[in-house]
């Protein structure tokens, strides 16, 4: 179906969702003040009525216009009875009564002056200017009526094989057209019959065997048979006696293709030199099509070739090169008996079995007729009929309310209308039976309107800071604002570390720039988005800790709470050990942070400082002005105590290892014994500089030649106070020479080997005796 296809309901119910509404939903009577008046119909759906009194008072049958285009008329009962309609001046026209109920008519004239119509009970009126003209029957009980203007005969089908001949200019019945099946099967009779009018060839719709016949109406004699697939439209588990049935036909203008609708709700178009069908179309229903007809001129979005397929419950505008979509469908309020598509417009008029007919238009399939321009200007206001609500002055409500309001002793009246699994009522007395329910219902709202009133009021008073107001589900805000602090400390950490990473990459030191609260403002969370405000104000939308429900969503917390304990969870205990992280410094950006550096083989991860940022030997043609500054004043205040950090150069293999930070410890241990059995290497700085370095001795140095060393070596009176089968290392480290009261025995060498006893145990919480 085309998306943008929009149906303007101009007259009678709207189409659509409404289409399963009773009348007494879309019409309603309301009776004048003074007794012995006649009841006032008022309608609710129908606002805006193309046609003044398009209507009948019981149901409507068919429905046609005239061929010049200035009148519509239509057949209904009842009384049976014919309207005829000036489309010129959109009102009724007159009505003129008949004995019985009508069957099918035709308009003899371009005007509404002559028709012929075909009656229930076998008679045949001829219709004039004036009224009533003439009356004759025929021997069966009629099914259609079709006019064939080069000869003035009229062509009634009946119940039968036989399709009577009235001549109109001669004023007698002429020998009937008598139909026959090939196969043997017996005709029960012709529901519709059909005149192309290119070459004004018969078609004739046999019921029960599912045949077409063609007849010549020059010689009255059978020209072809065609057959329909029955093993194809016929429904799976379908009684054979049932048959298959023409119901609808209608030949296209160029004379050659024709379109067939049968008794199981299937359209076919036919080409007339072919057998099978080119297309195919299902209603869905399975019912009996009503009318078929194809689409000339007046087109444009639809192109040509479109045909409207139409059974009781909907109308389809399809493609005959597409039939598998639809270019609109539309499902009327009451069951259809009739369609008629004005020519060359997008109007359709509909019989049906209500009060009101139905009018629709739609602008994609045509233009507007001459004499109803205007629709072309109104369709937007006409949109907001589709929308009206129709439930104004009523209220539905289910069984168990109604048991509830005391109501339930009206089931079965005229009070309460079903409808799908409830009933409708009356707005006034549901009202009333709800006040007398509960009397203090309307005190309680009253009280709850003036409450949200006066806190609507408070929250215009002008205050310092604005607070988030949380009236129910504290627990959940809590949440709320835990996980969004957490998350704004997380941005924090990144957007620090993206800094500094920044600066080190450009070597200069810049300012950071606080986030403001404008931006922190403008990002919205649950608390402030109003789409959720009345979660934590409505107590309606308080969460039920007491409830089945949160109990089996939350188990841990709803056994702690029927315990009276409320401890820490284990998802508590994460987030706790990972803010005491981040408090601590070693978060997870920081360790992220030493993970890069570390990774990074130009920087060192112990280093820090302004001086590891800007080094103007790394990069000379680099300047920076506050970092040359911090530089200079280091070195000034190193120089002055004493000390000159200077670039090392080391000599021999085993200091480079020694030096290499990624060196195990047995490794540097090793290359801390040799250098201390052989000459110490020496170190010399790139300017001609020596190191001194300091290591601490178990004795006390006599003077400071003990203490600073040249190339960092052990001190000169290392052999002095050194006991005997002692090694000392680093920092004032020893190995060996443990006293013998010190050492240790073999028991406590290798463990305990039985359990504690008179001790708290690991396992439980409690003192346990351990017998044995």
């Amino acid at each position: 179906m085309v998306a943008d296809v929009k149906v303007y309901t101009v007259n009678g119910a709207v189409a659509g969702s409404s289409s399963s509404l009773p009348d007494w939903l879309t019409q309603k009577r309301a009776s004048a003040k003074g007794k012995g008046k006649r009841a006032v119909r008022e309608h609710v759906e129908g606002t805006i009525e193309l046609i003044q009194g398009f209507e009948f008072p019981e149901a409507s049958n068919r429905i046609k216009t005239t061929r010049d285009g200035h009148h519509a008329i239509a057949t209904g009962t009842y009384k049976p009875q014919m309207r005829v309609w000036d489309l010129d001046q959109l009102s009724l026209k007159f009505e003129r009564h008949s004995d019985a109920e009508n069957v099918d008519f035709v308009m003899l004239s371009d005007d509404w002056t002559k028709s012929i119509h075909l009656q229930t009970d076998r008679t045949i009126e001829l219709h004039t200017q004036g009224g009533f003209h003439y009356r004759t029957r025929i021997p069966r009980f009629g099914r259609s009526l079709a006019y064939h203007f080069p000869s003035c005969d009229a062509y009634f089908s009946a119940s039968g094989n036989e399709v009577y001949r009235l001549n109109l200019d001669q004023g007698r019945f002429m020998t009937p057209l008598t139909l026959e099946d090939d196969v043997g099967f017996e005709i029960d009779g012709v529901n519709t019959i059909d005149i192309n009018p290119a070459h004004q060839l018969l078609a004739f719709g046999v019921d029960g065997n599912g045949t077409v016949q063609f007849w010549d109406p020059r010689s009255r004699s059978s020209v072809g048979t065609l057959r329909l697939p029955k093993s194809r439209l016929m429904q799976m588990g379908a009684e054979v006696d049932m048959g298959l049935s023409v119901t609808a036909i209608s030949s296209r203008a160029d004379g050659l293709s024709y379109a067939v609708g049968t008794s199981t709700g299937h359209t076919l178009l036919y080409d007339i030199r072919a057998t099978r069908p080119f297309a195919t179309k299902d209603q869905g229903y399975g019912l009996p099509i009503k009318n078929v007809i194809w689409i000339e001129g007046g087109s444009r979005m639809t192109g040509d070739g479109m045909v409207i397929s139409a059974d009781k419950k909907v109308i389809k505008i399809w493609d005959r090169n597409s039939p598998g979509s639809n270019f609109a469908s539309i499902t009327p309020a009451q069951d259809l008996n009739h369609l008629h598509h004005v020519p060359g417009s997008g109007l359709l008029l509909t019989a049906n079995e209500g009060i009101q007919m139905a009018t629709y238009y739609i602008p994609q399939l045509g233009p507007a007729p001459r004499w109803a321009s205007f629709l072309e200007n109104i369709t937007e206001e006409m949109e907001d009929q589709t929308v009206r609500s129709v439930y104004e002055d009523y209220k539905f409500v289910e069984r168990t309310e109604l048991k509830t309001l005391g109501l339930d002793h009206l089931v079965g009246t005229p009070t309460l209308k079903p409808y799908m699994h409830g009933y409708f009522l009356s707005l006034k007395l549901y009202d009333a039976a709800r006040l007398i329910a509960n009397p203090f219902a309307y005190a309680e709202h009253r009280e709850k309107m003036v409450q949200e009133k006066m806190e609507k009021l408070a929250e215009t008073r002008i205050r310092s800071k604005k607070e988030v107001g949380v009236k129910v589900n504290k627990a959940l805000a809590e949440k709320i604002l835990r996980e969004e602090e957490k998350e704004k400390k997380r941005e924090e950490r990144r957007r620090l570390r993206k800094a500094e990473k920044e600066v080190a990459d450009a070597d200069m030191v810049v300012d950071e720039e606080p986030v403001g609260e404008d931006e922190e403002a403008g990002k919205t969370n649950i608390l402030n988005d109003p789409r959720f405000s009345a979660v934590f104000e409505n107590p309606e939308f308080a969460v039920d800790e007491e409830s089945r429900e949160y109990a089996l969503m939350n188990p841990s917390a709803a056994a702690q709470k029927r315990n009276g304990i409320r401890g820490k969870t284990a998802v508590e205990d994460e987030e706790e050990e990972s803010d005491k992280m981040s408090s601590d410094g070693l978060g997870e950006s920081e360790i992220e942070s030493e993970n890069d550096d570390s990774d990074d083989g130009g920087s060192d991860s112990s280093d820090a400082g302004e001086l590891n940022k800007f080094d103007p030997r790394a990069r000379p043609g680099q300047k920076n002005a506050r970092a040359q500054e911090a530089y200079t004043r280091t070195r000034e205040q190193n120089r002055v105590a004493g000390f000159n950090f200077v670039p090392m150069r080391v000599d021999g293999a085993n200091n480079m290892r020694g030096s290499d930070k990624n060196a195990t410890f047995g490794q540097r241990r090793e290359s801390k014994g040799s250098a201390t059995r052989r000459e110490q290497p020496s170190y010399s700085a790139a300017d001609g500089g020596m190191e001194l370095s300091w290591v601490p001795s178990s004795s006390e140095p006599k003077d400071a030649d003990d203490m600073l060393v040249p190339g960092g070596g052990p001190p000169k009176n290392k052999g002095k106070g050194r006991r005997p089968g002692v090694e000392s290392f680093g920092a004032g480290m020893e190995k060996g020479g443990e006293e013998s009261s010190l050492r240790m025995s073999d028991s406590d060498r290798k463990g305990r080997t039985q359990r504690r006893k008179g001790i708290r145990s690991g396992s439980k919480n409690v003192f346990r005796k351990i017998d044995g």
